[in-house]
């Protein structure tokens, strides 16, 4: 599709606003931006929306392949609401009744996490005694205050800083919730049973992040998977269709297949954006939702490169090895979500600082067509699975091997198999993902999937807000405040533009 400068000023006088990127954040944006008024035009570079929240076809078959989870519904259903909306007409969601089922190999045993608290200490006891039941029990109650403390003063807050969380949460309350520990020493602290520890280490990897050099506020992740984790009839792709749909309602115009190439600047800061054929679209504003990497690396020109903060390939979160498949399952009950744990967590993540692919890992898996429920039978014939791994962000500086990704498919599928689970798939049924084609998905972030790493107390201050340096230009997604997610990348989107609405008032009067 071809725009000119002029379509916009000729057929809207409303302000304009292009939007980079139609994930999450993106259309989160959209949507507030559109309801206030605004005319929006989203520019894809795909066919869909979604961004990683993306789907692949296998054998004929769609699978998602991104965020396999959602968490905190009620941060869409604000959204609908404010749009006069309501979620439920747009997605049908059901709530799981186990969070995860959990497997080690070589008599590790087999525990299934349930999403209702109280049932959930009755089910670490009978796995792991009496006394580690009471220690999570504590677990979730600090888990609790930890998402009470950082709810509204940080995680809902347009720019927080250090000073601004002490003076609206206060000092005590900060201490409290161990601040300063990493994820994998405060859990130390709760768990003696190394099978629980590993588990909710794990809560790091949800921000591409090291359970080793995280924060221990990581914790609040219990506490948000306690209060509901939903799967979505027709997947995650549904969620994405769902905002899409809101947006369209809105007036919102979709431009796919629209590469941006330049964000056009003049005196008084953004003035629109170039595609790749060549066309331009006028606009007052832009919303990119794109990694910050590729506004600080120059692929948005120099002067909005200017205006963000650099990302470091040493703060980078973590990448993923992903294999999408359809395939005859046997032997182990798997649940809608699985976890294959390693038997050496820490030389996980050592392999992976190091720049590869960990000699064990840990594996991942999402059945798709398994129901929430707990019990939801085994689908006839083969099923659609996708699994990940961790892997390093490096595939600009330090790419994998083909002989490194086939060694680790075979450890992978080794591992799930002493567990007791057996595959059959052809290799026309499976989908391979790597560092190296995330970071063409996602130019100059070297596959990193999460923007910037949690690690260190400070790092969540370290992440952009919405504004930026450069007039007219605001940030979105999961590399900027206030983090990696679902939930998050759509606040980052809501804030962004009510942002932008200030700010515009306000240059208006």
């Amino acid at each position: 599709m071809s725009i000119s400068r002029e379509v916009f000023a000729v057929t809207d006088r409303r302000a304009h606003v292009a939007v980079i990127g139609a994930g999450v954040a993106g259309l989160t944006a959209a949507v507030d931006l559109a309801r206030r008024g605004f005319a929006v035009t989203v520019l894809e570079r795909g066919r869909a929306p979604g961004g990683k929240m993306r789907t692949v076809d296998v054998a004929g078959r769609a699978i998602d392949a991104g965020p396999t989870v959602l968490t905190l519904p009620d941060v869409l259903e604000d959204l609908f609401a404010d749009a006069g909306a309501r979620l439920s007409d747009h997605l049908t969601l059901a709530r799981a009744d186990i969070l995860a089922r959990h497997a080690w190999a070589d008599d590790g045993g087999r525990f299934d996490l349930p999403a209702d608290p109280e049932a959930a200490v009755v089910a670490v006891e009978a796995f792991a005694g009496a006394a580690e039941a009471r220690r999570f029990a504590r677990f979730l109650k600090d888990a609790r205050r930890i998402y009470q403390t950082l709810d509204q003063p940080f995680m809902r807050a347009d720019r927080p800083s250090v000073g601004g969380l002490v003076k609206r949460a206060g000092a005590l309350n900060l201490a409290r919730i161990k601040p300063f520990a990493t994820l994998w020493k405060a859990l130390g602290d709760y768990f003696h049973d190394p099978r629980l520890r590993q588990l909710f280490g794990r809560y790091a990897t949800y921000t591409g992040s090291n359970p080793y050099l995280a924060p221990a506020t990581l914790m609040l992740i219990a506490h948000v998977e306690q209060a509901g984790v939903w799967v979505p009839t027709g997947g995650m792709a549904a969620v994405a269709r769902a905002l899409a749909g809101l947006a369209e309602s809105l007036g919102v115009a979709f431009v796919y297949n629209a590469e941006v190439a330049a964000i056009l600047t003049g005196r008084q800061g953004v003035e629109g954006v170039r595609l790749a054929d060549g066309a331009t679209i006028a606009a007052e504003s832009v919303v990119c939702n794109a990694d910050v990497a590729a506004l600080s690396t120059g692929l948005f020109g120099s002067a909005p490169a200017a205006a963000v903060p650099a990302t470091k390939p040493a703060d980078r979160s973590l990448s993923a090895l992903t294999l999408a498949l359809v395939a005859e399952t046997g032997g182990f009950p798997l649940s809608h979500h699985t976890v294959f744990f390693s038997g050496d967590y820490r030389a996980e993540f050592d392999a992976i600082a190091a720049g590869r692919l960990p000699p064990e890992p840990t594996v991942y898996v999402c059945a798709q067509d398994r129901g929430a429920a707990v019990d939801s039978p085994a689908p006839t014939g083969a099923e659609r699975l996708f699994l990940i791994v961790n892997a390093p962000a490096m595939a600009d500086t330090h790419p994998l091997s083909e002989q490194e990704i086939a060694r680790c498919e075979e450890t992978t599928f080794t591992l799930m198999a002493r567990c007791g689970l057996t595959l059959k798939a052809s290799p026309e049924a499976m989908v391979r993902t790597g560092p190296a084609e995330f970071a063409r998905l996602f130019p100059a972030t070297g596959g990193a999937l999460y923007g910037r790493a949690s690690h260190g107390w400070t790092a969540s201050f370290d992440r952009p807000g919405a504004r930026t340096k450069l007039a007219g230009l605001y940030l979105a997604g999961g590399s900027v405040h206030p983090g990696a997610g679902v939930p998050m990348a759509a606040l980052s989107g809501r804030l962004a533009a009510a942002s932008l609405a200030k700010d515009h008032g306000s240059t208006r009067r």
